[in-house]
């Protein structure tokens, strides 16, 4: 296992709470850390850098106050979400902002990392990369990131379609440091065999919506309650780019099931992210919803995850192979 420093007795579960575009928040993500699991957030959640000042002191003052009242406590770290691609004008002001604070670990998307591994490493922090393919996770390992999060079919968000098994097995194949596997993994028994296949975490978007402090609607997460895996639409109808989402929610906006699925035109991509607002109205969930039966609080999830992790960490192999 190649799991960095920062990670190790820190946590109840070896899982990541993946950055969600507005769902991801403060009090998420200091549960999330206090429950002994890695919390994140996207930068942008925060409507200003400004902003994001307030939330990186309020996340680091909440958390030493945690480990000044338990010091034997597994309290993880936190890590934010930094888009690099050209049409964010506050990649600089944040990463800024991120460097002075001194964030554990910051997630680059879309974009080449180089700039951010030299400044984050400049303080002792760490970087990892989100990719979906192995081309990307080349690039980003000669950038000198420290760990890798491969992002596999069946994810919430701007997944790929390549199977974990396959994905993350090519990863190993060239890559030796923190490796960290998501797509559809809603509990503890998925959050081991992430471990088996060669993660050192697992990556956990979906299961995180629906807790009592994420900043999704009520509606949404019920809608994550009811769903199953039938329910998950991959288009490149909301954003422009492919990701999974929720059908019923794209279907109460008066659209057509097959045609997200084909895709659409410029022309009509346009006008549907202007309908929905783009993310606001049309909810995103992996196929991890197929294994999402209640909201509980944050705690609560992750006293389960630990429970069934230790579970399956427990199975004995099987007689007819072993």
């Amino acid at each position: 296992m190649s799991l960095p420093t920062a990670f190790r007795g820190t946590m109840r579960v070896p899982a990541i709470a993946a950055p969600m575009f507005l769902v991801s928040g403060p009090e998420l993500v200091i549960e999330t850390c206090k429950a002994g699991v890695a919390g994140t957030f996207p930068a942008l959640n925060a409507r200003s850098s400004a902003q994001l000042d307030d939330w990186l002191g309020r996340i680091n003052g909440a958390l030493a106050i945690a480990r000044s009242a338990d010091p034997s406590a597994p309290i993880a770290p936190y890590g934010v979400n930094l888009i690099l691609h050209a049409s964010n004008p506050r990649v600089e002001p944040d990463l800024e902002f991120i460097c002075r604070h001194k964030v554990p670990f910051v997630i680059t998307s879309l974009g080449h990392p180089g700039d951010v591994v030299k400044a984050v490493h400049g303080y002792g922090g760490l970087v990892f990369s989100d990719v979906i393919h192995a081309y990307h996770a080349r690039k980003a390992a000669a950038a000198g990131v420290d760990g890798i999060i491969a992002v596999a079919g069946g994810a919430g968000g701007h997944a790929g379609t390549q199977s974990a098994f396959s994905l993350i097995r090519e990863i190993r194949e060239f890559w030796d440091g923190a490796l960290v596997l998501g797509g559809a993994i809603s509990d503890g028994h998925a959050v081991r065999a992430a471990e088996v296949l060669g993660a050192d975490l697992a990556y956990m978007g979906t299961r995180f919506i629906a807790t009592r402090e994420s900043n999704a609607q009520d509606a949404y997460k019920q809608m994550l309650v009811d769903a199953g895996a039938a329910d998950i639409v991959y288009t490149d109808a909301v954003s422009g780019t492919n990701a999974n989402f929720l059908w019923p929610s794209l279907e109460r906006l008066g659209h057509r099931r097959e045609e997200l699925v084909q895709g659409v035109g410029k022309g009509k991509l346009k006008a549907l992210a202007d309908e929905a607002k783009a993310w606001r109205d049309v909810w995103s969930a992996g196929h991890g919803v197929a294994n999402i039966h209640d909201i509980p609080s944050v705690h609560e999830l992750c006293a389960r995850l630990a429970t069934e992790y230790r579970a399956a960490c427990a199975l004995p192999p099987s007689p007819a192979v072993c």
